[in-house]
């Protein structure tokens, strides 16, 4: 099995120097209620906590040595235990703060919510400590005891390193519904580090939805292309929805590099869609990530724009025939829709869709996808919404592209 450090640990979800940084109560330096002690404790107890105050760590251990041998009382035990933890902690000592801790569960005095910073904490130096299963059981009852997303993240990670992958995918889902029930968004690295075990795992369902959920919550143009790139390579759509795919990459800027625009306009021109692979193309020389002297693109960029003349030919005739059938209308659509003209081929979806056409669910994507584009979401919500079968997914994508305005 891979070991985990703990910092790497940390790292994995953006923890490290804030999760469970603050000591629970129970560990907290006690300050009075030690009257009714005898006069010996109450003096080795005062000595410690004095160093302990003054920062002065070398007479905070002689005093902590003298406090061990005068305090006998159960009370004077516990307020002991927490001047011991802050001296372990302030110290950086790590041995101590685990027996310490494992002294405060112990002793039966600490409430449930401060048991779970106690096992969240424990948990933690259990992973400094390379002790995963340890640091399960932690986690585990302080999750147990006091929910908290960090907590579902920590555990998440350990079951991660111990190979447990759909219990750590549970766990992140679980993170990211706690962070959203407090009306605040899940930290980008969750949705990310939740891709990357379902996608390690063979977990689709997971990975596509959750990657759906990242580029709700986080935009940008490399998160889309990752969702769309994890996308294809789990559910391998067919020709059509590959169409599709890419035309969201296109859509959001996602396309990055000459070969991402090469291969977008080698999937439309496959499809027969010559326009828009003569659109994204123009786009790629625009950005400047398409040479069009280079030989390979010049050539491509002449045959799109061949291909594109006599597409727009047949134009007229595609309408009149859209119709006849529902198929006839969802070639319309698919045509109108690759030069850009939304308004119609959203008319054509509508007339396929109430004429027929061979695959409800592709027509309602593309229905979708052309009100999207030509800005009108509440419309393309409701199309999108109406994608069921093996286009739910990638309708997701687009519903959330949709959503976004984007």
């Amino acid at each position: 099995m891979r070991s985990v450090s703990g910092m790497s640990f940390m790292l994995a979800f953006g923890l490290a120097g804030g999760m469970f940084a603050a000591a629970p109560a129970a560990a907290q330096t006690p300050s009075a209620a030690t009257a009714h002690l005898p006069r010996e404790e109450r003096s080795a107890l005062a000595a410690l906590q004095a160093a302990l105050t003054a920062r002065d760590y070398g007479a905070a251990a002689t005093a902590l040595s003298a406090a061990q041998g005068a305090v006998h009382s159960e009370d004077g035990r516990y307020y002991l235990t927490n001047l011991q933890f802050q001296y372990a902690r302030e110290t950086n000592n790590l041995p101590l703060q685990t027996s310490t801790i494992d002294a405060l569960i112990a002793n039966g005095r600490t409430s449930q919510m401060e048991l779970g910073q106690l096992y969240a904490l424990r948990g933690t130096l259990a992973v400094y400590a390379g002790e995963r299963e340890p640091a399960e059981r932690a986690f585990t009852r302080a999750l147990e005891l006091a929910p908290s997303a960090d907590t579902a993240l920590a555990l998440a990670q350990v079951k991660f390193s111990l190979r447990k992958n759909v219990e750590a995918l549970a766990l992140i889902d679980r993170a990211i519904q706690m962070r959203a029930a407090t009306g605040q968004p899940a930290v980008e690295s969750w949705y990310k580090r939740g891709i990357e075990i379902a996608v390690s795992a063979q977990q689709q369902p997971q990975a596509i939805r959750l990657s759906t959920q990242l580029v709700s919550a986080y935009p940008t143009p490399e998160n889309w292309r990752d969702a769309v790139f994890v996308y294809r390579d789990m559910a391998k759509p067919d020709p059509a929805a590959t169409v599709d795919a890419v035309r969201l990459l296109r859509a959001t800027k996602a396309l990055a590099g000459e070969r991402d625009f090469l291969d977008a306009a080698q999937v439309f021109t496959a499809a027969g869609l010559p326009a828009e692979a003569k659109a994204v193309l123009a786009e790629g020389v625009a950005a400047r990530m398409v040479d069009p002297l280079k030989a390979t693109y010049k050539e491509a960029i002449a045959n799109a724009t061949r291909l594109a003349a006599l597409d727009r030919a047949r134009l007229p005739a595609l309408r009149t025939a859209s119709a006849k059938s529902g198929a006839a209308a969802m070639e319309a659509g698919d045509h109108l829709l690759s030069f850009g003209d939304y308004a119609a081929a959203a008319a054509a979806y509508r007339s396929a869709a109430q004429n027929g056409a061979p695959d409800a669910a592709t027509a309602n994507l593309r229905l979708g996808i052309a009100l999207a584009l030509a800005g009108n979401r509440a419309e393309a919500g409701s199309a999108l919404q109406a994608v069921t079968g093996p286009r739910a997914d990638l309708a997701a994508l687009w519903l959330a592209y949709a959503a976004r305005g984007a």
